[in-house]
């Protein structure tokens, strides 16, 4: 029988290759994979492509993957928050590329991803520079700019509880980016704090079902929160 579930982040990450669009779920500090992110450090890939709601705080987590000088590029909608002084002096001196995408556009690219969805038009940004050279459209009487789906290599997800099977359930907020990512992307790994029984996690409950999370990884609750701290 299918068993989804691995023995360490390491395992799961091992083969990640240079150059690699890696989506990340997260919404501030709701829902981010640290454990993940730090095994993305370990592992060594590098030349990264990260999409990520935000650009990271601190030196820790995600800002700690810009610090350690594995991400090329990063597409984001609120890449400047308190703390983002790491993401500040790499994109200043030149050594990080930032693709900014209004945070509607960047939920349904990557929703477009999952859905087989080659491309579609979306109001936000005609007129800014944020449409750029993209063809633009008036459907209706109302402009429109053409935007592209963004898939991922790899996805790196935080829920709490899954399955062998790979299927997940997440708690409130930290739900975020993660379904949408899991369904973007080649591989998807996520780290849980519960592994349930098949067959207990409630049909109507499962957000992500497992046929689009590859690997499954448990994680300690008090270690994950002693981290994010």
């Amino acid at each position: 029988m299918k068993n989804k579930i691995a023995n360490s982040i390491g395992e799961v990450l091992e083969g990640t290759p240079d150059g690699a669009t890696v989506l990340i779920g997260g919404f501030g500090d709701a829902g981010i994979p640290s454990e993940l992110i730090y095994g993305l450090i370990d592992q060594g890939a590098r030349e990264l492509t990260v999409v990520n709601n935000n650009a990271g705080s601190d030196d820790t987590g995600l800002a700690a993957l810009l610090k350690a000088g594995r991400v090329r590029k990063i597409i984001c909608s609120f890449p400047r928050q308190a703390g983002s002084y790491v993401f500040d002096e790499l994109y200043r001196s030149g050594k990080l590329e930032l693709d900014l995408v209004p945070q509607g556009n960047l939920a349904e690219r990557i929703r477009a991803a999952g859905a087989g969805i080659g491309a579609f038009f979306c109001p936000t940004g005609f007129g800014t520079q944020l449409a750029g050279d993209r063809e633009t459209r008036v459907i209706n009487g109302k402009s429109y700019v053409l935007e592209y789906p963004i898939h991922g290599d790899l996805a790196l997800i935080k829920a709490e509880r899954g399955d062998r099977w790979g299927n997940l359930t997440y708690r409130k907020a930290a739900r975020n980016f993660g379904p949408v990512m899991a369904m973007a992307a080649k591989k998807t790994v996520a780290t849980v704090f519960e592994v349930a029984e098949l067959g207990e996690l409630d049909p109507e409950t499962i957000v992500t079902p497992g046929v689009f999370v590859q690997n499954v990884v448990r994680i300690d609750r008090a270690t994950s929160i002693k981290k994010a701290a």
